[in-house]
This record gives structure tokens, sequence and C-alpha cells, in this order.
């Protein structure tokens, strides 16, 4: 496939796009600061900002697939995915956040949490980027969320995937490495088995 991923520099985007790379797909890797991404020959490094979306749209045309990696902020994914339209590619995959996650009925992970005012905006801002994209038609999206903690750690090929609710293991952990994470999110990039849903996972 040929894949936009926006975000390319970043703890996740950049295992995202060795694991798009690894797997044969031409890249077009978009991030503001480009000096972190070695460009290589299935890859072509693009400067963008995310928060212009007239400029952002043309960089995405053309392409089968965007994947967003960029952190949550007021207005950002909105701005995203009007030029992800704009650009008339229909496969869209966001790096979703884990707040959003059920633990109850009615009940989010998010809820449970005491946080920083800053941190709390930041996981209503995911939120109600899901409930927005829930009502989108135009895209083929998909929302990944990813598990409570996500980090450096193993690439085991060896995890769990849910839906709408926090996987924990044996012990109530739930966690998952930037590695694993990277093969789940290009695994539903080639399968398409959660097209306008969110899943997740965790080990």
């Amino acid at each position: 496939m040929n894949v936009a991923l926006i975000g390319a520099s970043g703890n996740i985007g950049s295992k995202v796009l060795a694991e798009l790379v690894a797997r044969g797909h031409s890249v077009t890797a978009i991030a503001r600061n480009t000096d972190k991404i070695s460009a290589s020959p299935k890859m072509k490094v693009v400067g963008a900002d995310a928060n212009d979306a007239d400029a952002l749209a043309p960089v995405l045309r053309g392409h089968d697939a965007v994947v967003s990696s960029l952190p949550f902020a007021p207005g950002l994914s909105d701005k995203i995915v009007a030029a992800v339209k704009k650009s008339g590619v229909k496969r869209y995959i966001m790096v979703g956040g884990a707040g959003s996650l059920e633990v109850a009925p009615g009940k989010m992970l998010k809820d449970t949490l005491t946080l920083p005012e800053p941190v709390k905006k930041i996981l209503d801002e995911a939120s109600a980027v899901l409930t927005r994209l829930r009502g989108e038609r135009d895209l083929d999206w998909t929302f990944f969320s990813p598990a409570a903690e996500i980090g450096p750690g193993e690439r085991t090929g060896k995890f769990r995937l849910g839906g709408d609710q926090l996987v924990t293991d044996a012990n109530g952990k739930s966690r998952i490495s930037y590695d694993d994470y990277a093969i789940a999110l290009v695994a539903e990039l080639e399968q398409g088995k959660h097209l306008k849903r969110r899943f997740t996972i965790a080990y």
C-alpha cells in the first residue's frame, strides 16, 4: 500500500513507520521536524504542519490510506480529519487514547483517574474525537486505543485485542510496547477488520 503517516517522528509514529517499511509498504513520512527521520528507498519524507488542513491535504492526496500518530490537542484532530477528507483518501487510522476505554458499564478509564487539568483536557479531547468519528460517514476510519500503559519494550507479536473495554492481564495490568502496538496497527491497515470502529490492545 501507499501510506501517508502523520507524526512519523514520534515514539509511536517512528515504530509504525519502521513496521510499514519492513512489510514492504511505500510511506510518505510526514512530520514537522523531519531531522529525526532517516529516509529509505520505500519512503518519502515531507515536512508539514498538521494544523494547516489546506496545506496538508495535497500531501495526503493519492495515498491508499492515512495514519495519524500525533498527540491530542484541542482542534488538531478535527483539522487532520478535514485534511484527509479534502484529500479524497477514504481509509484513515488514528492512534487513539486509552482514557475513553470502558472499565465498567458507563464508566471510562479517564473517569477513574485523578489528573492535572492539562492532562484531563487531553483525555477529554481524545474522547470527543472518537465521538465525532462515530458520526463520520465519508471516511473508513479506525480509532486504535493503546493499553493504559504504552512505552518501550519487547517486540513479541503476542497480544490480545479488544473493542471498547480496557484489556488487562491476570494481575489487572493493561500495557503494551510501542513495537507490538505498531504490529497490530499495520495489521489493521492490511486487513481492515475494524472499519468505522474503535479497537484496543494489551498483553
